[in-house]
């Protein structure tokens, strides 16, 4: 899934939580009607209409995050929409996102 296009603009997040796959698929269901989505319990890739793509890949205790974008100016704020909907999963527990 990780398709990485030369000269993209990139920003990652690791997320420290046992409940990865269940936010993983929760937002890819919640994106599947309106963008292009694939995914499995373990991985899910999400391309926006204006071509930006998030990929998310989970690990026994962390969610990673990694979304590329055309324009680096729209980066900061893809990492707010995908924080706040994951954040929105994940109710029941506080995560901590660190974009770089």
């Amino acid at each position: 899934m990780n398709e990485e296009r030369p000269f993209m603009p990139i920003s990652r997040a690791t997320v420290a939580t046992g409940n990865g796959s269940r936010y993983l698929q929760q937002l890819c269901k919640h994106w599947s009607h309106r963008f292009e989505v694939d995914f499995d319990p373990q991985q899910g890739r999400i391309k926006f209409a204006e071509g930006e793509v998030i990929e998310l890949t989970v690990q026994p205790d962390k969610l990673d995050i990694r979304i590329e974008a055309d324009d680096a100016a729209r980066l900061p704020e893809l990492n707010k929409v995908v924080e706040a909907h994951i954040a929105r999963f994940a109710f029941r527990e506080t995560l901590e996102f660190n974009w770089s």
